[in-house]
């Protein structure tokens, strides 16, 4: 063999191994950096705590609603309220107005039939009311009491004895005038009769109101009812209430979870009937129930078989409102002043903040509720 072959043949075999060593050392660095990078941890960012939103902040009002106890931007607590004698017969329904009532009393009339008297502290945006009917001497005293100022059409003999009697600033639509419009509505006087069909409007009332009426209360006036949002103790649940005021009428009122009040409704001349407001086509929701046991019997002699209504005095009552009932003792000691709702322990048991619905039954009305 040649030197110079040789000499290749080594730098060949030279040049192979270093190649293979190489190759193997590379590979040796790419596993020992591959270890390496599986070792180390991976932290993910921890991340910044949502603080909690702040709860929106209770309305803070200036002033009360004295029927409702309701905050209010406006002072109108020395504003004399308005009360408003309504229908209740089946064929003059629905009744336009008594959404926006902060007071709503309901006591039976000759026949069975009830008439509801719906008072407003502020009657501003109340739209059209009615249908308006006429008086009884009964609802004159409680609107006394109010030291409202009391519409109607017509009335009793008793109830323009007590009118004149008493000095009542009075509205009267039959036996005006006095300055304030109303109308025969066509519909109604077409399907319900022309006695049926009387309105008036909330607007008319505020802007037409006679300028001989006092409209604000005197000093010292109080309505003195008592309103708080904790509930009293003793209660037990009531989601249910049914008020039979007469063959013709009973009330019925269902607690409704979502809005904390209950929802009225009434059995009325054979049918079931939701009361609603005619003007919105909504359920009349109230915050309070109260149903008033008292002597109710017929005026001896009178032949339209009118109806003689004890409102002062005391007596048993119950008081519906969060869904729970209470036993109370109702006491009015004169007709100018208003009902005092007095609770198991002598004192007088809050109102929730809202509308109220005041029944006022026979002490032989059976009263029922679940």
């Amino acid at each position: 063999m040649k030197k110079g072959t040789l000499a290749r043949m080594v730098f060949m075999g030279l040049l192979l191994v270093s190649l293979t060593a190489c190759a193997g050392g590379g590979e040796a660095s790419s596993q020992e950096a591959g270890s390496r990078s599986e070792d180390i941890p991976v932290i993910a960012p921890v991340p910044e705590p949502v603080p909690e939103p702040e709860p929106e902040p209770e309305p803070v009002y200036p002033y009360t609603n004295p029927l409702t106890g309701e905050g209010i931007m406006e002072d109108i607590g020395a504003r004399r309220p308005i009360a408003v004698m309504l229908n209740n017969l089946e064929k003059a329904l629905p009744q336009l107005g008594v959404g926006q009532a902060d007071v709503i009393y309901e006591i039976v009339a000759e026949g069975g039939i009830t008439r509801m008297m719906a008072l407003y502290q502020d009657i501003e945006g109340a739209g059209d009311l009615g249908s308006i009917r006429s008086a009884r001497d009964y609802y004159v005293n409680l609107a006394y009491g109010h030291d409202a100022i009391y519409v109607h059409a017509g009335g009793s003999p008793q109830a323009y004895e007590a009118i004149k009697g008493w000095g009542v600033s009075a509205i009267d639509f039959v036996n005006g005038p006095n300055g304030v419009d109303s109308w025969r509505d066509p519909e109604r006087r077409a399907s319900a009769g022309y006695e049926h069909s009387l309105l008036t409007s909330s607007s008319n009332l505020l802007e037409q109101m006679p300028s001989w009426f006092r409209q604000e209360h005197k000093d010292g006036y109080e309505v003195g009812w008592t309103f708080d949002r904790e509930l009293p103790a003793g209660g037990e649940g009531a989601a249910e209430l049914t008020v039979p005021f007469s063959t013709y009428k009973t009330g019925y009122f269902t607690y409704d979870q979502e809005s904390g009040q209950y929802a009225v409704s009434q059995h009325i001349n054979g049918r079931d009937r939701e009361y609603v407001d005619g003007n919105t086509g909504e359920k009349v929701l109230v915050s309070n129930v109260l149903v008033l046991r008292t002597n109710i019997s017929l005026i001896a002699g009178d032949s339209a078989g009118r109806m003689s209504v004890g409102t002062t005095g005391s007596g048993e009552g119950v008081l519906f409102r969060d869904g729970q009932v209470w036993p109370i003792t109702w006491q009015r000691e004169s007709r100018s002043g208003c009902y005092r709702f007095v609770g198991a322990d002598g004192g007088d048991i809050p109102l929730k903040p809202g509308s109220s619905y005041i029944n006022v039954v026979s002490t032989s009305a059976q009263v029922e509720w679940e």
